[in-house]
């Protein structure tokens, strides 16, 4: 599928550009929806979420469900703009995944393996936007 871009001639979009890309979007699809789970089950079990260390980072599991609810929700509409290949939603990508990653840095003493599961997945999500996004544009 060739684009024309403002300056240019036409571009022909990569398949290791689009692939990179669509792959970016689905997985901040998946990290929306799984923050959006995340965040459900602490507002709806209180007492699932305990640590027994006092940490610096120490809020109520209220809090943690609202605020995993709210990025969850902005990065599956950001990764559904990446998949499409909306130029907002690569800058809302990097800014989303950018909360993620400090949010679950925080998480951290409470699920330790899925906190760094998923900002292994925010690192993809901004290397793969910051490096390939551009190179793919919807028609």
């Amino acid at each position: 599928m060739a684009t024309r871009q403002p300056s240019g001639p036409a571009v022909e979009a990569g398949g290791f550009a689009l692939g990179i890309t669509a792959a970016a979007g689905v997985i901040l699809m998946l990290v929306g929806v799984f923050g959006m789970i995340q965040g459900t089950v602490g507002l709806l079990d209180n007492d699932l979420y305990v640590v027994t260390n006092k940490w610096l980072f120490e809020l109520t599991p209220t809090a943690w469900g609202w605020g995993h609810i709210v990025i969850g929700v902005v990065a599956l509409c950001s990764g559904i703009g990446l998949f499409f290949g909306r130029f907002w939603a690569r800058t809302i990508a990097i800014i989303v995944a950018a909360f993620s990653i400090l949010a679950n840095f925080a998480w951290l003493p409470y699920y330790p393996v899925w906190a760094m599961l998923v900002i292994g997945f925010d690192l993809f999500v901004i290397w793969a936007v910051t490096v390939h996004g551009s190179d793919f544009r919807a028609a």
